[in-house]
């Protein structure tokens, strides 16, 4: 089993997307059960939010179904049970690694490391814009889950 924990700020956008996305993508692949994908958040709230709705309204809208998800901040424990710890840009890694003990600091990564043909690193935080940001962030979450879905088949 191959656990991948994918980690926004706030894990209401960007991070319930991708995991979304990549829990379909190993299902297609035949691997739902030697793939787990958890999400949380360098920021996220106590109150346990559930996914912005427009999340929902764009994976609906590729055929993606969500479920119940619910916001959760990243723990201690996260960096010794996860083989990967995917942040989504560049600031949610660092402050990964500031979080993380030196003997996992090998697990964090940039999620768009894993996708082809796209030209940026970070995963923009679509929070503050309008719906097609989410979309643009779903693309680059099927990008990099593909990629991802791809590496857990042949080097995990």
């Amino acid at each position: 089993m191959t656990k991948l924990l994918i980690v926004c700020m706030a894990n209401i956008c960007r991070s319930p997307m991708a995991q979304t996305v990549t829990l379909h993508l190993a299902e297609q692949a035949g691997r739902a059960g030697s793939i787990r994908v958890d999400a949380a958040g360098t920021h996220a709230s106590p109150r346990k939010e559930p996914p912005d709705p427009r999340v929902k309204t764009v994976l609906s809208a590729r055929g993606y179904a969500i479920g119940k998800r619910r916001s959760r901040r990243v723990i201690e424990q996260d960096f010794s049970q996860y083989d990967l710890i995917l942040a989504m840009d560049q600031s949610n890694l660092n402050d990964l690694m500031r979080l993380c003990p030196a003997d996992h600091r090998h697990k964090l990564r940039l999620f768009l490391e894993f996708a082809q043909g796209v030209d940026v690193s970070d995963v923009p935080d679509p929070y503050y814009g309008n719906i097609e940001g989410f979309e643009r962030v779903l693309d680059l979450c099927e990008a990099g889950a593909r990629g991802l879905v791809e590496h857990c088949q042949t080097a995990l």
